[in-house]
């Protein structure tokens, strides 16, 4: 007699995907939330970004669809704020501080480290 595979048998170890305790769900659609501003703040700091190097950055900012693409286009964005000017400031500033919302145990602690 041949006894049939219980469905459960091909779900992965983690059960199925999206699925889990209200507090799980609410958790994914904060961090969802988080990235979709900050990508909101990257595209904005680029848009201040003149020529080629703007154009590049804005195509990679657009197509990030996961936190850590911001992360790892971080140090070019910053670079292209580089200048001394209000406008360059103020954009670093609410970029470092999404970042910091988002990846909060990334900054090294520091007694130079501003607060």
């Amino acid at each position: 007699m041949h006894q049939a595979a219980s469905p459960r048998q091909f779900l992965s170890a983690q059960g199925l995907p999206g699925a889990g305790l209200p507090h799980d769900r609410v958790s994914r659609l904060a961090a969802r939330q988080a990235f979709v501003e900050l990508k909101a703040t990257f595209i904005a700091a680029v848009d201040t970004v003149p020529g080629n190097q703007g154009d590049w950055l804005r195509r990679q900012v657009r197509s990030a669809e996961e936190p850590v693409d911001l992360w790892l286009l971080r140090a070019p964005v910053l670079e292209s704020l580089s200048a001394l000017d209000a406008v360059a400031r103020l954009w670093r500033g609410r970029l470092r501080r999404g970042l910091e919302a988002l990846f909060p145990d990334s900054e090294i602690a520091s007694a130079f480290s501003s607060l």
